[in-house]
């Protein structure tokens, strides 16, 4: 099958439009949210309602839930395609958010929308993509490896029609304002296996027994990552999603095209990175000639532009095989976004420290956003699976492969050449 990510005219009309929409209305208005240059940053009421604002303009243009079929209210784009919405989406803070695409909810919006009840996706879907609710994912520990969900110590019993939960979680994004949570617990003592131990369920919240005890203070400050102790939580036994012993099978579900998601992402921060680079290097004069011209300032240009290059491919290719799944062919792509999250990840952090280097001082400061995408982008090297994890995975699928059909041509794309 020829590969060709070329888009329709009304797809690149799509682009086009979220890309204007994104320079034209919601980087002003960011930077009027933010305070930037010498206005004073909007709080409280005046702006949530400039948030709301947006998010009206972006439903009104049709720039709405592009990852979401038509008959949700989305824009019924396919992974490839969503590549180039949240690409440009992305080029601004608040753009994903705006266009109601953005982590966490969009991965849960995904969850809810294959394995929730149909009471369960009116109740809990239908607000997440009316963008009239919050939600987040409650999985990781602190007394556990965040990476390996078969350790994970909530836990649950039955009691009659309901479940009662225990347990410690911590850095669940969005559960400070979340109106729910899909929380994952232990629920089986002795599976077969251990991937089956863990079920989802559905808390609405606030709830008595989930107790945020904290939001966790990161190197970029403090944002919406909060530490939950969770004790004698009783929940409905109509509120687990999916079977019981399912939910690791949904965690992994959840986390494939969401980590895709994530690296769509980056791209755009690595691209604002590298426009940033070249553009004080066209600038700056030091030493006899423009930076441009010299060969120690090429040679970074030219790094993060092939790893650039490198890292829109990936994506591509494994956003192409996603979507060749969804469409019932036989196509595994957990290999492919493993790479793509690895690779994509550790270039966002590379690409912004050239820049950062390019600018000198300038860069380090808080004059241009290259400080505060660098400390964004250090996050990215963990979460979703920590670089080691993926490097594992990939390591066993090549042996595997290798194994399995004397080569190991299916573990590296399994590409036409």
């Amino acid at each position: 099958m020829a590969i060709d990510f070329t888009l329709t005219p009304e797809l690149e009309d799509i682009r086009d439009r979220v890309r204007a929409f994104v320079a034209e209305v919601v980087k002003p208005a960011e930077d009027l949210i933010e305070g930037h240059g010498d206005q004073e940053a909007l709080t409280g009421k005046a702006r949530i309602e400039k948030l709301i604002e947006l998010r009206k303009l972006a439903f009104k243009q049709g720039l709405w839930l592009p990852h979401m079929p038509e008959d949700w209210g989305g824009m019924g784009l396919g992974h490839v395609e969503l590549a180039m919405v949240q690409a440009e989406a992305a080029k601004s803070y608040y753009g994903p958010w705006v266009l109601n695409c953005q982590a966490p909810d969009e991965g849960n919006m995904h969850t809810l929308l294959h394995w929730g009840t149909d009471e369960q996706k009116e109740k809990y879907l239908r607000p997440l993509t009316e963008g009239t609710a919050w939600s987040c994912f409650a999985m990781t520990e602190p007394e556990v490896a965040g990476s390996d969900p078969t350790l994970i110590r909530t836990n649950g019993y039955q009691d009659g029609e309901e479940w009662v939960l225990n347990g410690h979680k911590w850095f669940i994004s969005n559960a400070h304002r979340a109106n729910f949570a899909i929380l994952v617990a232990r629920t089986e003592d002795d599976p077969d296996l251990p991937q089956a131990a863990n079920t989802a369920f559905l808390i609405d919240l606030p709830a008595e027994g989930w107790n945020e005890v904290r939001q966790i203070e990161t190197m970029h400050g403090g944002t919406g990552h909060s530490e939950i102790v969770i004790e004698d939580l009783r929940v409905h036994e109509s509120q687990m999603l999916g079977g019981r012993g399912q939910g690791h099978l949904l965690g992994q579900y959840r986390l494939g095209p969401a980590r895709l998601a994530h690296c769509m992402r980056w791209i755009s921060q690595a691209e604002t990175a590298l426009d940033l680079m070249v553009g004080r290097s066209l600038e700056r004069y030091s030493h006899g000639s423009i930076l441009a011209e010299k060969q120690g300032v090429q040679w970074m240009i030219a790094d993060s532009a092939m790893e650039l290059y490198q890292c829109k491919l990936m994506v591509l290719h494994a956003a192409s095989k996603i979507d060749a799944a969804h469409r019932g062919e036989n196509v595994d792509f957990k290999s492919e976004v493993s790479m793509a999250k690895h690779f994509v990840a550790n270039s966002l952090n590379r690409i912004i420290d050239r820049a950062i280097q390019t600018h000198g001082a300038l860069g380090y400061s808080t004059d241009t956003p290259l400080a505060h995408m660098y400390q964004h982008a250090r996050w990215a090297r963990f979460a979703d699976g920590a670089d080691e994890i993926h490097q594992m995975r990939i390591a066993q699928r090549t042996i595997a492969a290798y194994k399995d059909h004397g080569t190991t041509r299916a573990a590296t794309g399994d590409l036409p050449v």
